[in-house]
């Protein structure tokens, strides 16, 4: 017998010894009284996180760990609170998460960014890649 199925045992044993000075025992009271409060376990796993406090650039993006995360335009020159997880980077503003983006791993320098947070005039940019340019010289 292993010391774990001995120890499982006695815990089984002591659980179910009745009380000295009121009724039932401890895995009845449990039962009846504890069990029906407990709460399911979170779906998703506890993750740590660590906060900063970071401004929005000019090109609309943050940085975190030498990597760039795209926030929406509109915050421009706003400092934002970052929560930053192993697997993810979240931007809040006065409290209300702006938006979030997969945390970037490997060489610095690299951007995340959400064609949504863009400004119009640099959407329309997007438009401007080697496809329109082989079309266009494709009508010359």
């Amino acid at each position: 017998m292993t010391k774990y199925k001995a120890i499982r045992e006695k815990l089984v044993a002591f659980n179910a010894r009745l009380f000295q000075k009121k009724e039932g025992s401890r895995i009845s009271l449990f039962l009846a009284e504890e069990q029906p409060l407990l709460a399911p376990l979170p779906a998703t796993p506890y993750e740590l996180a660590a906060w900063k406090k970071a401004t929005v650039q000019f090109n609309y993006h943050i940085s975190v760990d030498r990597m760039l995360y795209s926030v929406p335009c509109e915050y421009i020159k706003r400092k934002v609170d970052v929560r930053i997880t192993e697997t993810t980077i979240e931007v809040f503003f006065n409290h209300n998460r702006l938006c979030s983006h997969a945390r970037l791993h490997g060489r610095p320098g690299q951007y995340s960014t959400i064609v949504e947070h863009m400004p119009e005039d640099h959407q329309k940019y997007l438009k401007w890649n080697g496809d329109r340019f082989h079309k266009w010289a494709d009508k010359i």
